[in-house]
């Protein structure tokens, strides 16, 4: 399995809001159509949020998740990874009660706690759909997203030690790095690693080539061979850093999540759509694709039958 690329999707999130795009997945079953379409395009791992169906607003509940995890999981073998970072006003509490009741083979974990700012995600927004979006996105110059070493070490008692869960480790710095290498130390956490370093987040590192080419260097360092490394960036940034990536010998993770858009000025029609054009690249440049089972033997995941969905 040397040499193939995982590509990741990022199906709905929590930063982007309705307004933004009439094709954000909102409602389960959006949700469960989008990430099918975006497995059956080439994704081995669909990462996921849930929303209220009727607002569109980012949503804790399990009830929602329930309505379209096993739809997902009766239609594709792709690893369904579920985010415990949730929406930008949870508590700890409310972002773990999905995760911990569904059981699933991945979940993301953020590697600190940092500024996250996307108060200006909305810039060309003219006509808002509800009433929650602007202030949503506009509260958050004044918002600290929070993942301190107890809440890290916590997550991973409780979903990895306790539910057989592995990690998508999510690095929006360099301290991230060293974070998650100070969990590799004291043994809270067990490779392989997934690190997913994120760029383009304001609050985080920068969307700069140069960055890219320094977190990689940083994590070789830190873990050797020990961790598999995969690459995300916000908005313009997305595909230019997922082929980068690519031709770096790494996996790639796209989605509405991360970008609404396909191209300079148009918006991506669906989730499918972004993994069929990277995969497209990474084909091009005679990478070969992972399938969901190549991901899981990567990855030591503990496989679809044994989560709580």
């Amino acid at each position: 399995m040397a040499g193939k690329v995982i590509i990741s999707c990022a199906v709905t999130g929590a930063i982007h809001t309705p307004s933004m795009s009439d094709y954000l997945p909102i409602t389960p079953e959006e949700i469960a159509r989008s990430s099918i379409e975006a497995a059956e395009a080439g994704a081995a791992i669909i990462h996921l949020h849930a929303r209220d169906p009727e607002t569109g607003a980012p949503t804790p509940d399990p009830a929602v998740f329930a309505r379209f995890l096993p739809v997902i999981k009766q239609s594709t073998d792709a690893v369904v990874n579920i985010t415990t970072g949730g929406g930008l006003t949870m508590t700890l509490d409310e972002r773990l009660a999905a995760p911990l009741e569904a059981k699933p083979e991945m979940c993301s974990l953020n590697m600190g706690s940092m500024n996250f700012n996307i108060s200006r995600a909305g810039d060309r927004v003219k006509n808002w759909k509800h009433a929650w979006e602007k202030p949503y996105l506009e509260g958050t110059t004044n918002f600290i997203f929070r993942n301190t070493f107890a809440d890290i070490a916590g997550i991973v008692e409780k979903l990895g030690k306790g539910h057989g869960t592995r990690f998508e480790f999510e690095c929006y710095d360099v301290g991230h790095l060293y974070n998650l290498a100070h969990c590799l130390d004291q043994k809270i956490v067990e490779p392989p690693l997934f690190v997913q370093t994120i760029f383009g987040i304001l609050g985080g590192i920068g969307a700069d080539q140069r960055n890219l080419l320094f977190m990689k260097e940083t994590a070789d360092r830190l873990f050797g061979d020990q961790y598999v490394w995969s690459v995300l960036a916000a908005g313009r940034h997305q595909m230019a850093f997922t082929t980068m990536a690519g031709i770096m010998g790494g996996n790639v993770r796209v989605g509405l999540e991360d970008s609404l858009y396909i191209g300079r000025g148009q918006l991506a029609k669906s989730n499918a759509e972004q993994v069929a054009k990277i995969r497209r690249i990474l084909e091009e440049l005679s990478l070969e694709i992972a399938t969901p089972a190549e991901a899981r033997a990567i990855l030591k995941l503990k496989g679809g039958d044994r989560v709580g969905f």
